[in-house]
């Protein structure tokens, strides 16, 4: 038995890898990848490098084994990504893992905006394979604001659809954290987690703490759904993307990753990370 590590390359995948270093032997710790060059340091610090493709069936079947506890990383090539799920659900089904604890999106069968229909359609999937699971029900990443600082900071404005709606953001470290407890710890088969920051913030305020911290008068410029979906494309997003994005802004405005339930810091262990200390992590490593 070992922790296996889906997508291990990945933004979040390598930091529950780090989580669990900081507690588990590195021969206990699998990672899962499609490119084994890219997990070159993972090797290096002792990790087993297992090959597997969510689009190639085929090399699943040994991504796994009895008894492995998987976090299973959804995919991030939306409109795919439910037949790269089934074919991870199966592999893990035929090899006996006892847990596979799968990155969803919050408000599980509830949330209704297009980026969760793969993420509710792979929950379906999950229970209807039998396999021992946690669902981990991830908000939205700090990240997906302050990692495109560039045009925020050059315009001096932040552009979006969702009025005064709030997001209850964590970082991507926060989530993993969480993740690598519920790896290691007991307790949570058939648990359904609503993973988000204990502090909700609107658009408005983001564009605030930029401007308190870069001395810059930075706005919040609302839009409406046309019109951010033909920013977005004129920023080289494709379309299908865009529109993926201007409806999650339509979700948030109505208050559907606003929740704040308590989950991700509890499974944590800490709170969850204020946004002005990712806003300040951001500017610095520009």
């Amino acid at each position: 038995m070992g922790i296996v590590v889906t997508g291990a390359t990945g933004a979040l995948g390598r930091l529950v890898v780090d989580e669990l270093l900081a507690t588990v032997p590195a021969a206990g710790i699998a990672a899962v990848v499609r490119d084994k060059e890219k997990a070159a340091a993972l090797a290096e610090r002792g990790v087993e490098i297992r090959l597997g493709d969510y689009d190639r069936p085929e090399t699943l079947e040994g991504a796994f084994r009895s008894g492995d506890r998987v976090l299973f990383v959804s995919g991030s090539e939306v409109g795919r990504r439910v037949a790269q799920h089934t074919a991870v659900i199966a592999a893990a089904k035929a090899a006996g893992v006892a847990q596979l604890a799968y990155t969803g999106i919050l408000g599980g069968p509830d949330a209704d905006f297009d980026l969760a229909d793969e993420h509710r359609a792979t929950e379906r999937l999950i229970l209807e394979s039998g396999v021992p699971h946690t669902f981990l029900r991830n908000g939205w990443y700090t990240e997906n604001y302050t990692a495109n600082l560039g045009p925020v900071l050059e315009h001096g404005t932040v552009v979006g659809n969702a009025g005064d709606g709030r997001i209850a953001a964590a970082s991507r470290a926060d989530y993993a954290a969480a993740a690598a407890a519920v790896l290691t710890g007991e307790g949570h088969l058939g648990t359904a987690y609503e993973l988000s920051g204990d502090t909700a913030w609107s658009l408005a305020e983001y564009a605030a703490e930029l401007s308190r911290q870069t001395g810059r008068t930075i706005t919040y410029t609302e839009l409406t759904p046309e019109a951010h979906l033909s920013v977005l494309v004129g920023a080289g997003l494709p379309e299908a993307f865009a529109r993926i994005l201007v409806d999650v802004d339509d979700a948030i405005g109505r208050g559907r990753l606003a929740g704040t339930g308590g989950d991700l810091a509890r499974l944590a262990g800490r709170p969850s990370t204020p946004l002005a200390d990712s806003v300040a992590t951001a500017l610095a490593g520009r």
